[in-house]
């Protein structure tokens, strides 16, 4: 089924307009792999389409590896509107990565020049690339002129509030060729604190014809519709909230007028409690897709990685994270899951985000 609503058909096309949801998830390392993508995947709402991204993919590695055998590539065969995200600044690496992720099934590339770690820093990418306008915008034309497949750009605010610099970066690279850019408006010595800007997406996507992604502290649904009232955005990515409420997906459609996600009946769940026992069945679905994918080793590290990203949202989620931190098997720790989950649990509606 081809749903459109009303909301999207003001939207700019994502994608040469496949996309038709307003919500995406965002690109996290240690998070967004195969088995948190599948998880949130199964909330998205029958006929809406969006896209969805990697883990933080080094093109230096990228040119070395074989893709779909690596823990930050693994994917499922039924995944589609794959857009991974690549950290590079050299063209033969990226022209070499970006032709090993079409022939693995991507649909688009996305650049980061977001991350605002000290390593990305060091190596200029990353956020490192926003001191240089023009040798971002070159970035941007290397990666095109070696790709079948639309480019896009996550950025922050750049390194200082300067909103004349920051429309100027943007216009940068759309006319480098960027096809959207996903716009987190915090500069990148800020990292997590602070609050996210979202007038300043406004300000780019009113300055730019291509598509505007907003991105930065969006927790619930009524976050999601601020975000595209204020930012006036095209599409809204959302982080370790999505993360951790992967049925607001749901939400979001029911508001818009979608079917429910394919399996589900009724309505989304909504109240404290009601979000509380579906975290418990998510978290169950994600175990049982971590166990698929990795190892108890490699499956445990980033089961516990995800919790302590999202356990915030989750009132006494402190002590889920402690019953579960000691199992030595999949078994145990799915024995420790549904201990916890077998009385009532309550979810709040926002947590502090920069914990």
């Amino acid at each position: 089924m081809n749903v459109t609503p009303s909301f999207m058909q003001h939207a700019r096309p994502i994608l040469g307009g496949q996309v038709n949801f307003p919500v995406s998830l965002a690109p996290m390392v240690g998070l967004s792999h195969v088995a948190l993508r599948l998880m949130v995947m199964k909330y998205l709402p029958e006929g809406a389409v969006t896209f969805w991204p990697t883990e933080m993919l080094s093109s230096w590695r990228l040119q070395r590896e074989v893709l779909g055998n690596t823990a930050e590539t693994y994917r499922c065969a039924s995944e589609t509107h794959l857009v991974p995200q690549i950290l590079g600044n050299e063209e033969a690496p990226i022209a070499e990565s970006v032709k090993r992720l079409v022939d693995w099934g991507a649909v688009g590339v996305d650049i980061n020049m977001g991350c605002p770690v000290n390593k990305a820093l060091k190596h200029n990418y990353g956020v490192a690339l926003m001191g240089d306008a023009g040798y971002a915008a070159e970035v941007v034309r290397m990666t095109k002129r070696n790709s079948s497949v639309p480019v896009s750009v996550k950025l922050r605010a750049g390194l200082q509030n300067d909103e004349e610099f920051l429309i100027r970066f943007v216009k940068g690279l759309a006319d480098a060729g960027a096809d959207w850019v996903t716009l987190h408006p915090r500069i990148g010595a800020m990292k997590r604190r602070g609050a996210a800007d979202w007038r300043q997406i406004r300000l780019v996507r009113d300055s730019v014809s291509i598509p505007v992604v907003g991105n930065g502290d969006v927790q619930c649904l009524d976050d999601v519709f601020a975000m595209l009232d204020i930012g006036g955005c095209d599409n809204v990515m959302i982080g370790r909230g999505l993360a951790a409420r992967p049925w607001l997906l749901w939400q979001v459609g029911e508001r818009l007028g979608f079917a429910p996600p394919p399996g589900m009946t009724g309505r989304a769940p909504s109240t404290p409690e009601e979000e509380g026992a579906e975290f418990g069945k998510s978290c169950g679905h994600f175990l049982s897709l971590l166990e698929k994918y990795y190892t108890f080793e490699e499956g445990f590290k980033r089961f516990k990685f995800y919790l302590r990203m999202v356990c915030g949202w989750l009132e006494f989620g402190h002590f889920l994270f402690a019953s579960t931190s000691k199992a030595k098997d999949y078994a145990q720790l799915r024995e420790a899951l549904e201990k916890f989950f077998s009385g009532p649990q309550s979810m709040v509606l926002r947590t502090n985000l920069r914990e």
